[in-house]
């Protein structure tokens, strides 16, 4: 690419890149991709970005294509060959075999805005990575030296350059480069230290002086030097405790914090400095934080002063007026990370435990004295839990306040599930301590509050979720079932609009101990509860409520027969307020609740669906740009079709479209709805009485999800059984040619699992079809057959050819001698020969065969082969023989009154189970592999009478007499 003529194109192109209009903007992304692997592209994009009187969004692009292809290209070993053989002309100008490419002038850094800077930072980083210290030994002093200039905003650029490049390898892992980062912070630490200290130093100053503008620089300049030590601090040392300036930087750290802490009484919130200065106060906590994760042991010395400074400013009146929510989140954590850490905890055996951990335990102890903990739980409960904030919330925006973020990671940057976190760490650690105080604080507030004392209401919401949050540690210290009685149905009934959040935390409360301490017997009170609460004034209350149900429903002891009295009225309450709801979250909550109680209650739900049912297609039309919402009511309509069974044949006008859409590849929507999609066709399915053309249509779907080979493709095979079971003629008709084909393409490469999933399929078709199954699939079955002579080496794909193979020979004889006569001329070798190959096979691997069902199969195929006059057959009757016996001591029960023996698996009609309350009904596919059975030779066909039947005395001589003898014991009677 010659550079003069390419650069106007490549300028012309970035500036198309960067407009708003996507005509214009979509061909120039194309381009400029296309352009990546071209010799002398990069050299452009260097020309152009550091050009300073270009546009700035232009600029700005180039740099970002400039580093992403650093990513890609920037190594001897590149996937495209003009650029892996190339170094000095492609891609990269300045990369030769010997040197660095110190293509990028740290000049540029420095001239440019901050956007830019960051960016060029970034890339230099990123070269870094791979050249550095080895390929680029001048970076580091070159940095260095420049961050020591008088000139504000070199000095600034090289800070930030510096911050990325420590950075960047920091991050490296291998055992090399971890060696060659321990040496450049060995090297430069003292002088990262005396950085920061200056800085920090001037911007105190300077905030002293009135200063502002210098103070903000100087803070800026002081927030990099800090993420610098940071890096050095935490991933430079392999034993930092020895290290007598880390130890000493840590334990300035809590002095700098005071500082700054004390510095923010005078920065107000309009300050320009004061966001960098919020910043500023969480990096030095994240520097504890990481010292404490990567290193706990080295952290032993900084425990006792660490949880002094954390108690002291969140959980005394020290923090007042100068702490901020994100800074209290941190110190509570960091109090969370010395209560929890294991490597604190002695092991039972205070023998088998480090020094250093019984050390750490010590001061632990030491600490956290009763008086201590006694005013962290209640400064916890009374304090933390639930603020005037949350309530004003509430009331702005009640359904945003009961889907508020609390599981995963929340606890480390939210408020609220941080200290529950904390309590729940805190009053496991030290139960037996905190115990008697919460139980007090419990007594205190017996009877109900008076509505109007706001504060009273506040702190007994708090209490009882101290109780729920501490279910399973108060286990043996409440009879939760008389204070259910006594105390909290009670407070449930208090309908006064101000006691709604009494109302919500004591639902709440419940829930959480139902699967801890409830007594079976007081759910009905519970229920009825439930459903009073359903009809609360407020939805928040309502929403909780519901939570509850679901939490009550789902558990072990649910009974059915006490909730269905309920069932009617609580079902009708879910569904109003499913429509009252109005947010894409709680809809999909309260959905989830429907599933829930759909399930449990299975048929029992039938004459009360009618409502959900004329619903769910108008809120699946109103969900359209929302997946997530898509995907719980296609949860919700599985357990509707479980519950309805063969009457879901009635929802198919709404059902199956919803099916096409979820499972259809070339739908962007599929991504999202695929998994619940596949469940839903499956239960369908399962549930249908009869095969409708539409529901025969949806399977042109299959075929790209076989294609697709994915997670899927268990289910995908569950679905094309469900087909195969329901109407085998019809499917098969329409759909087996290209089945064949699909499974033909799987099975050259699939896993061993897979490949059983696909053979069972055919299995299946064999059973349903004997007739027409072998020939609807026989370009599968030559290599099944060559599987078998063969020895397959996998016993669950050896067992499963078998099985279909003695499908074939038991009920297909004909196609079966044409299948031999078709491998034998495949083979080149006699049809005696390899009917003797495959019956000697059978005979040595029939300990493959584990299902029962099979081995009597087998024993049967290879008995329809006798008697027989063919000298092969003969020559192998001993191991036919061995094989039946095998399959009687399989099949036959001894009749303890007659003393004879009969087939365990012959059935001769079909007769509906009956269910018992914990047990789920029949689907009406269970139906049809019923009825199936009774004309499957395995279940039809008694082995001990086939036997019999055989008469084959003559070549009984050449049987081992044991064998013989046992076979005569299960022949009696006949």
């Amino acid at each position: 690419m010659d550079l003069n003529s390419a650069s106007t194109i490549v300028l012309r192109v970035l500036t198309q890149a960067t407009s708003q209009d996507t005509a214009v903007l979509k061909p120039a992304e194309e381009q400029l991709k296309q352009w990546e692997t071209q010799p002398g592209f990069y050299s452009v994009l260097l020309n152009i970005f550091t050009n300073h009187t270009l546009d700035v969004n232009v600029r700005w692009l180039a740099v970002l294509y400039f580093k992403n292809g650093i990513d890609r290209y920037w190594r001897r070993v590149a996937p495209h060959p003009p650029l892996a053989s190339v170094w000095s002309c492609g891609p990269f100008p300045g990369r030769t075999d010997g040197g660095s490419g110190a293509a990028v002038d740290i000049e540029d850094v420095f001239k440019s805005v901050v956007q830019i800077a960051t960016q060029i930072s970034v890339l230099i980083a990123k070269v870094a990575r791979v050249d550095c210290p080895r390929q680029w030994p001048e970076l580091i002093p070159t940095l260095l030296e420049s961050v020591k200039v008088q000139d504000d905003l070199r000095q600034h650029r090289a800070l930030l350059t510096f911050y990325h490049v420590t950075k960047t390898l920091a991050s490296k892992r291998l055992a090399a480069d971890r060696k060659l980062f321990y040496d450049l912070a060995s090297g430069i630490y003292s002088f990262a230290c005396s950085l920061w200290n200056h800085h920090t130093d001037t911007f105190l100053q300077q905030v002293c002086t009135g200063d502002e503008a210098a103070a903000t620089n100087s803070l800026e300049r002081t927030l990099l030097s800090l993420k610098v030590l940071r890096k050095l601090t935490v991933h430079g040392f392999v034993e930092p405790h020895w290290n007598v300036e880390v130890m000493g930087f840590l334990h300035a750290v809590f002095e700098r914090l005071k500082q700054f802490l004390e510095c923010s009484r005078s920065i107000r919130a309009e300050n320009v400095c004061r966001d960098r200065l919020e910043k500023t106060i969480i990096l030095f906590t994240k520097v504890l934080l990481d010292f404490l994760d990567q290193h706990p042991f080295s952290f032993t010395a900084l425990i006792q002063r660490s949880l002094e400074f954390a108690v002291s400013y969140v959980f005394t009146e020290a923090g007042e007026g100068i702490v901020f929510e994100r800074f209290i989140v941190q110190c509570m954590n960091l109090i969370k990370m010395i209560v929890k850490n294991y490597a604190y905890k002695p092991s039972k055996n205070i023998e088998d435990s480090s020094p250093e951990t019984l050390e750490a335990h010590k001061i632990k102890t030491a600490f956290f004295t009763y008086p201590t903990l006694m005013e962290i739980c209640r400064r916890l409960v009374t304090h933390y839990f639930l603020t005037n904030e949350e309530l004003m919330m509430w009331e702005e925006d009640p359904e945003g306040f009961t889907v508020e973020e609390t599981g995963g990671d929340s606890w480390k940057y939210s408020l609220r599930p941080c200290t529950e976190v904390l309590f729940i760490d805190i009053f496991h650690e030290y139960n037996q301590t905190l115990t008697p105080v919460l139980l007090e604080m419990v007594r205190s507030l017996q009877g109900s509050t008076n509505v109007e004392d706001a504060s009273a209401i506040l702190i007994k919401d708090a209490v009882y979720n101290a109780v729920g949050l501490a279910a399973y540690e108060l286990f043996d210290s409440v009879d939760f079932d008389q204070w259910f009685k006594n105390q909290l149905l009670a407070e449930l009934q208090v309908s006064h609009n101000r006691y709604k959040p009494i109302r919500r935390r004591v639902i709440w409360l419940i829930g959480q101990w139902i699967s801890v301490k409830f007594k079976s017997d007081l759910r009905p009170m519970l229920y009825e509860a439930i459903r009073n609460l359903l009809q609360d004034q407020d939805l928040v209350v309502r929403i909780e409520t519901a939570t509850t149900l679901k939490l009550t429903v789902d558990d072990f002891e649910f009974r059915t027969d006490q909730f269905l009295p309920y069932l009617e009225s609580m079902f009708t309450l879910l569904f109003q307020l499913l429509q009252e709801v109005t947010q894409c979250d709680t809809k999909m909550h309260v959905l989830h609740v429907l599933s829930c109680v759909i399930e449990r209650v299975n048929m029992q739900i039938r004459p009360y669906v009618g409502c959900l049912v004329q619903y769910l297609p108008l809120l699946w039309k109103q969900s359209e740009e929302h997946n997530m919402l898509r995907c719980a009511i296609l949860t919700t309509l599985i357990h509707l079709v479980q519950g309805l069974g063969a009457d879901s044949k009635n929802l198919y006008p709404f059902l199956l479209p919803v099916i096409q859409l979820s499972t259809d590849v070339s739908q962007p929507p599929h991504v999202y709805l695929l998994e619940d999609g596949l469940e839903l066709w499956l239960v369908t399915l399962e549930n249908s009485p009869c095969l409708t053309p539409e529901l025969l249509r949806i399977f042109q779907n299959m075929s790209a999800l076989l294609e697709l080979s994915s997670e899927n493709l268990k289910n995908c095979f569950k679905i094309i059984n469900a087909y195969i079971f329901l109407s085998s003629s019809e499917f098969l008709q329409m759909y087996a040619a290209d089945l064949c084909q699909s499974f033909c393409e799987l099975l050259k490469d699939i896993t061993t699992e897979g490949q059983v999933q696909v053979l069972k399929v055919v299995e299946n078709v064999l059973k349903v079809n004997p007739v027409l199954g072998p020939q609807m699939f026989q370009p599968l079955l030559p290599s099944i057959f060559k599987g078998i002579i063969d020895g397959e080496r996998y016993p669950v794909v050896m067992s499963t050819y078998l099985g279909i193979m003695g499908r074939v020979l038991l009920q297909n004889a004909s196609f079966f001698s044409l299948l031999l006569s078709q491998m034998a001329c495949e083979l080149g070798q006699e049809l005696d020969q390899i009917l003797g190959n495959m019956i000697e096979m059978w005979v040595d691997r029939m300990d493959n065969i584990t299902q029962p069902e099979r081995r009597k199969l087998s024993a049967l195929a290879l008995l329809s082969l006798l008697p027989s006059l063919n000298s092969v057959i003969q020559d192998k009757f001993c191991g036919i023989i061995n094989i039946s016996v095998e399959g009687l001591h399989d099949v036959m029960t001894e009749d303890p009154e007659t003393g004879t023996y009969k087939d365990c698996m012959l059935m001769s009609h079909f007769e509906e189970p009956n269910v018992t309350e914990d047990e789920e009904p029949p689907t009406e596919q269970d139906k049809r592999k019923k009825m199936l059975a009774l004309k499957d030779p395995v279940h039809t066909v008694s082995l001990q009478q086939f036997i019999y039947e055989k008469r084959f005395q003559a070549l009984m001589e050449t049987v081992d007499t044991e064998i013989v003898a046992q076979l005569q014991e299960f022949l009696q009677g006949f």
